[in-house]
């Protein structure tokens, strides 16, 4: 069930990859100028790589310690820290080239990794900004209310307990109690149609109904909840915080 984290997997190393071929070709403060081409590459995509998953690891930790941190918050003090990380790693490398960097020039460093790390994450928010798309639409449980959509179930699964809607193509993929079937129709319809039912737009993906989820799993920065039926679905990032602070995890 690990399908959907590879495009931001991809996504992830492209950025990483790219970040690294513009310090490498600015080449700030002149940090590489004795270096070749592929060493400058490599010491500058090294760098960043290792802001780019130490902040998630970093912030997945914050996550843990304070859940209900205020998300600019949040983001600084990871900054602040992944920036201690990346600066550690660059006092290791130049030791073991034999390039020691003195005591008394480790503030300025850190300063200077401050900068560019927030330049990073500034990067990286703007990518989940651009691939997370916007928070999801909740629908609601009406007393009494008649669901539309259960109209549309495929007789096979009349009588079925809706888990997830999920979305492959111009088809919908209905998960329920009495297995899965594709319909004709776009998400966006399905999920005014769902209005009655609890649940939310967890992904521009996928709709979860509550009451199917069991748990939740992270896998890096990203969050999948576990529904009824050995199901995932993934969680986009505008959604997260929405969804725990109501408690779906």
């Amino acid at each position: 069930m690990n399908e959907p984290t590879k495009p931001s997997h991809w996504r992830g190393v492209v950025t990483v990859l790219a970040i690294g071929a513009f310090l490498t070709f600015t080449n700030p403060f002149g940090a590489t100028s004795t270096l070749p081409l592929w060493g400058a590459f490599s010491y500058w995509t090294g760098l960043v790589a290792v802001g780019w998953y130490g902040g998630s690891l970093i912030s997945d930790g914050l996550r843990l310690v304070a859940p209900k941190l205020n998300t600019l918050v949040h983001h600084v003090l990871a900054t602040v820290l992944v920036s201690f990380l990346v600066a550690a790693a660059i006092l290791i490398v130049q030791r073991a080239i034999g390039q020691v960097v003195p005591l008394s020039y480790w503030p300025r460093l850190y300063v200077l990794v401050l900068g560019i790390s927030a330049g990073v994450a500034t990067v990286s928010w703007l990518v989940e900004r651009a691939f997370g798309g916007p928070a999801g639409v909740v629908t609601h449980a009406l007393p009494e209310a008649r669901v539309r959509f259960l109209d549309r179930l495929p007789p096979k699964l009349r009588g079925a307990v809706i888990y997830a809607v999920s979305s492959e193509d111009h088809y919908l993929r209905l998960h329920t109690s009495k297995g899965a079937d594709l319909i004709l129709m776009r998400l966006s319809d399905a999920v005014v149609e769902l209005e009655g039912l609890e649940g939310a737009q967890t992904h521009r993906s996928w709709w979860v109904a509550r009451d199917a989820v069991e748990g939740s799993r992270r896998d890096g920065d990203k969050v999948f909840l576990k529904l009824k039926g050995g199901i995932e679905a993934p969680v986009s990032r505008p959604n997260v915080r929405p969804l725990r602070e109501a408690g779906w995890f």
